[in-house]
């Protein structure tokens, strides 16, 4: 369910992984989000999601594998990490032109600026009832597409578990990347 939604939103990640830069995961190193963020770090989407609140409007450096990038104008792409149960939307900015459709399959190392949208309790509202209304339009039945309500309840358990007035996506601008494993 997050995924579909850390996709949307998602999502985080585009660039360059350089000299000092080094893989990380967050809670086993015990470093705060900023310090990781000025060791320049290379996260990977898993271990950037516990952090990411703290790194939005910063520069930061994921990597992950390409499974879409948007065919018509290339200007977002989306990337999963090892297991794939987590999706992060890039958009193309700064020196990246586009990202082509052979990239898909490959990993890439993005960094960028890192954003966050928050959806509130009524924006899903919102969201889930435009989605029975336009199930009713389409073909006269009250169902609808029950992955996408699994999604908005999933999104709502996930605020009120956390104490949370909304849920967060985390996206990236994409400012340039790099094909690892070549």
């Amino acid at each position: 369910m997050k995924k579909l939604f850390l996709f949307a939103a998602a999502a985080v990640m585009l660039a360059s992984c350089g000299g000092n830069a080094r893989n990380s995961n967050a809670a086993a190193d015990g470093a705060s989000a900023a310090e990781l963020a000025a060791a320049g770090t290379v996260y990977t989407i898993d271990d950037l999601m516990p952090v990411a609140g703290e790194l939005v409007g910063q520069d930061v450096t994921v990597r992950g594998y390409v499974t879409h990038t948007c065919k018509h104008s290339g200007k977002r792409c989306f990337i999963v990490g090892e297991d794939q149960n987590l999706s992060f939307r890039v958009e193309a900015k700064g020196n990246i032109g586009g990202f082509n459709r052979e990239l898909v399959g490959s990993e890439l190392a993005i960094t960028g600026k890192l954003h966050e949208r928050r959806l509130s309790e009524e924006y899903l509202d919102q969201l889930e009832k435009d989605l029975s209304e336009k199930a009713l339009a389409e073909d006269g039945s009250a169902e609808t597409c029950e992955a996408e309500i699994a999604n908005i309840e999933g999104m709502k358990q996930w605020m009120q578990e956390n104490g949370k007035d909304y849920y967060a996506i985390y996206y990236m601008d994409g400012e340039d990347y790099e094909i690892l494993g070549e």
